[in-house]
């Protein structure tokens, strides 16, 4: 009962907080002041003023300098920012990113967030900083230390629950504000298309336009509930491809009505519910734009469509402009920094902090001088950012500017989050083949577990006491593949039921070399469960979807006849496996 009151009570308090962030992206009817020098000349951005006169005051107020570094977004390497970022805040840098390198101390996190936040407001606007990282769920937690491993998106997906979403959005969202982060790159709404593609996989929900979009409103709404903004991406989908932007632009050759059916329907659905930010992917589409420009740096994607089609009114932030996927078509990195700032986006993010003189800047900067357009751009980028930001940080429900390091302990794992990831893991829990399961120490006879995750033996062993255990490495090589499988074969010989986790496709051609084993075997397969699809010859196959914790608990604990499983698989099975 008090969990339900509980969550009346977010609900309520993120209408409001949605209602506040909608009305901060109407960019496109704006009640700009007919004079903007009407306000004090004193006026700051903590300034008692309706947000768009105050944001449309700030940026008539802006040197061309702090136009330009509002609309930016960079990361640090180190374990604490250095002093080149702090440069960069004192020349009015809009918003850090905490990426994954150096997050296990989350201690020293909230102390560097409130360290960046102390000097950027001592800049003559006052103006806070965003503060994002990528904590969509599953196995992309950048935030790490003792912040929750959740089961993901496609677990989420295999549910079917938009409750779950939800309710997984909110406690990921309570964490990390507890931290001063104030805004979350997610929720992915890339479609499960390409079941060979190691770079969403099960970051997903569902090969499934409308289910991904449903889902993905709901994780919307979770985050804005604990008060995170949240950012669905990468547009307009990265599903279809096996490619990984980081390294090369993915070519995605559909035609028209199979995009508009299939990767832009679950953004089209989130722009109707206002999702007050979007990131832009490093991907073309050459039949959509023939141009072949990712579109992260297509005019055509983040103007004429997303602004002019569907008309969106949020954020669009760029995915990191130091992958190659945008610098190889634009041929440097200065030039893909121009072309992402004219295709439309207003805040764009590196991974590393530039240096002060770096061409991405001095270049940019020396052409807002030069060209009006270019310069006219800039400044309504600015101003989107500066309105959200108002809106965001006067609305009662911001993260913290300076958060307390000293009581992270009492939110971080977040205490209700862990009763729901295992029964949302419970929940996800998809027999594909349940074939003669439960297996009980008394069922199974002489029983033996392999796998590679010590998480997954520690559930095995609450079940199993006993039990024969084999191990073998993550994402062995070839030749790797042949020697640990004769190996697994050799020592199943002494056994009744063989219990294999696997986790890639690597790991599944070992546990294959049991198929003519003549023993029982179960498979319990957790990412994606594209690499048992063929596993008919096992006895049993459960899909569990992520290697958190909770999923090998519920796991282990399905396979053991605790419950039964009631998740769906979360995409449609080729007919011919």
């Amino acid at each position: 009962m008090n969990r339900c009151r509980g969550a009346r009570a977010a609900l309520c308090a993120a209408s409001i907080f949605w209602a506040v962030c909608s009305a901060s992206a109407q960019g496109g009817a704006r009640r700009l002041p007919s004079d903007p020098r009407q306000l004090p000349a004193d006026v700051t951005f903590w300034s008692d003023y309706p947000s768009d006169v105050l944001a449309a005051t700030l940026v008539s107020r802006m040197t061309d300098a702090e136009l330009l570094a509002q609309i930016f977004m960079f990361g640090w390497a180190g374990a604490e920012p250095d002093d080149l970022l702090y440069q960069w805040v004192d020349r009015g840098l809009g918003s850090v990113k905490v990426f994954g390198w150096n997050t296990d101390d989350i201690y020293l996190v909230a102390q560097s967030i409130a360290s960046l936040q102390r000097r950027a407001l001592r800049n003559r606007f006052n103006i806070p900083l965003f503060v994002a990282t990528d904590q969509e769920g599953g196995w992309i937690r950048h935030v790490k230390g003792a912040t929750s491993i959740t089961p993901g998106n496609m677990a989420i997906g295999a549910s079917g629950y938009p409750i779950d979403a939800w309710y997984s959005a909110y406690y990921i969202s309570r964490e990390i504000k507890a931290l001063g982060i104030n805004m979350n790159f997610a929720p992915v709404v890339d479609l499960y298309t390409d079941y060979d593609s190691p770079i969403i996989s099960t970051r997903a929900f569902s090969d499934s336009p409308e289910a991904s979009g449903i889902l993905g409103n709901a994780f919307v709404m979770g985050s804005m509930a604990a008060g995170v903004i949240p950012t669905a991406k990468h547009f307009p989908g990265h599903g279809d491809t096996n490619n990984d932007s980081h390294t090369i632009l993915p070519i995605i050759d559909i035609d028209y009505d199979t995009f508009v059916k299939r990767e832009l329907a679950p953004f089209a659905y989130l722009v109707e519910r206002q999702v007050p930010a979007i990131m832009s992917g490093h991907l073309a589409f050459p039949k959509i734009d023939q141009s072949g420009a990712p579109a992260s740096l297509s005019k055509y994607f983040l103007t004429d469509l997303l602004r002019g089609e569907l008309g969106y009114t949020g954020l669009i932030i760029t995915d990191d402009m130091m992958m190659n996927g945008d610098t190889l078509y634009a041929g440097s990195i200065s030039n893909a920094f121009r072309m992402a700032i004219e295709a439309g986006n207003d805040i764009l993010i590196s991974s590393t902090t530039a240096r002060l003189d770096e061409p991405l800047w001095a270049v940019n900067l020396a052409l807002m001088a030069q060209d009006a357009a270019f310069r006219a751009r800039v400044y309504d980028a600015a101003y989107r950012v500066i309105q959200a930001k108002l809106d965001y940080f006067k609305s009662g429900q911001a993260a913290p500017l300076y958060p307390d390091a000293a009581g992270i302990r009492a939110h971080i794992p977040d205490a209700d989050g862990r009763a729901f990831f295992l029964a949302q893991a419970c929940r996800s829990i998809t027999a594909y083949k349940r074939g003669s399961l439960p297996v009980t120490p008394e069922t199974g006879g002489r029983i033996l577990a392999c796998g590679t995750f010590s998480e997954y033996f520690a559930e095995i062993r609450k079940r199993y006491p006993g039990c024969g255990e084999f191990r073998y490495g993550y994402d062995p090589e070839p030749n790797e593949i042949a020697s640990w499988g004769e190996q697994l074969a050799r020592t199943a010989a002494s056994y009744d039921t063989i219990i294999a986790c696997v986790a890639n496709r690597a790991s599944a051609r070992v546990v294959r070399y049991l198929q003519n084993s003549g023993k029982r075997v179960i498979v319990l397969s957790i990412m994606s469960p594209a690499v048992v699809l063929d596993f008919d010859w096992a006895d049993a196959v459960l899909m569990g979807y992520s290697y958190s914790p909770y999923t090998f608990d519920a796991l282990v604990g399905a396979a053991a006849g605790e419950f039964t499983p009631q998740g769906n698989v979360p995409f449609t099975v080729p007919a011919a496996r």
